[in-house]
């Protein structure tokens, strides 16, 4: 993700009730989604990818080609390894044609790249959401030291050109392991943008009167923070995931494009895109697919995730 320099816009945080609970904000804000053809369109795109990165061994022996396999018959050497036929070689057998130079299939490298973005994008989002959730409940309820280093960490990554220094961080790093040590360096720059806004509605909700009612009835610190503080940050935590994983997926095309992230011949749709860069005048297929796949679910992404916080905003669902 190219990290932003500010968090995206949050739903405020719900009124507890007349109990000290406050409503389910999940049902209304599915029910919302779901009424919306917009965000319907981008959930079947996402659900789309999700499967074929799931079934991706099977989708790739019913089309009949390895993402590594090399199809010299479906490239011409003697014009320097251009597809053969029209539009980069889209056939019955290569349904969105071949790589030139390699006549590797396009479509089972796609397939295959969806299965590593979306790895390394929830994988990152996984491990980004626990650690901003943690260190921002701890910085927001604790306050006092706790909240002083904790923040202290934060400005520190968040004032580094994020991506500057993966790049350099990814390139010192060994390839074996590669998505495991992406995952693991996006999470590192990524969470504070979420860890900050935990914090500030954290620090609001402990003052709530059904905390203070909490905290008089004798519950310790634990039961505070788990029952009565996290659950009204449900709405918060989901809109910022839902706008987390574009923006990872993103970062993951972007590493692999510049060549410090995935390594060939592990199938990437970035890597795609910056091995396209030398045929494209000639065979802009092998550049579009790559690119439409990619722009798509980014998108898809970005517009979910703004639907979402349209709809957990208070009054956004009715």
């Amino acid at each position: 993700m190219t990290i932003p320099s500010t968090g995206p816009r949050v739903p405020a945080v719900s009124a507890p009730g007349s109990d000290g609970t406050t409503p389910d904000p999940r049902r209304s804000v599915t029910r919302t989604l779901l009424r919306d053809p917009v965000a319907v369109a981008c959930l079947g795109y996402i659900a789309l990818i999700v499967l074929m990165a799931v079934c991706a061994p099977l989708i790739v022996r019913v089309s009949g080609w390895d993402p590594y396999e090399f199809d010299q018959s479906a490239i011409d050497p003697d014009l320097g390894g251009m597809p053969v036929g029209s539009w980069g070689g889209i056939s019955g057998s290569h349904w969105l044609g071949v790589e030139p130079g390699s006549g590797r299939d396009i479509f089972a490298r796609i397939v295959y790249g969806a299965r590593s973005s979306m790895l390394i994008a929830l994988g990152a989002t996984l491990l980004t959401t626990v650690l901003g959730m943690v260190f921002g409940l701890l910085a927001g309820y604790f306050g006092g030291r706790t909240d002083m280093v904790i923040s202290r960490v934060m400005e520190f990554l968040m004032a580094f050109p994020a991506l500057i220094f993966m790049i350099a961080v990814l390139s010192a790093l060994p390839a074996d392991d590669r998505q495991y040590l992406l995952v693991v360096v996006i999470s590192v720059f990524g969470w504070p943008y979420l860890a900050r806004i935990v914090r500030g509605q954290t620090m609001s909700l402990k003052e709530r009167e059904f905390v203070e009612a909490a905290r008089a009835s004798g519950a310790s610190r634990t039961t505070i923070v788990f029952t009565e503080i996290l659950p009204n940050l449900r709405s918060t935590i989901l809109v910022m995931v839902t706008l987390a994983v574009p923006g990872y997926i993103g970062t993951e095309a972007g590493l692999s494009f510049l060549g410090v992230g995935l390594v060939p011949p592990t199938p990437s749709w970035g890597q795609m895109i910056s091995s396209s860069v030398s045929w494209y005048a000639v065979v802009p297929t092998y550049f579009l697919v790559p690119g439409v796949f990619l722009a798509l679910l980014v998108l898809s992404f970005m517009v979910l995730g703004d639907r979402v916080r349209i709809a957990a905003e208070p009054g956004g669902s009715s």
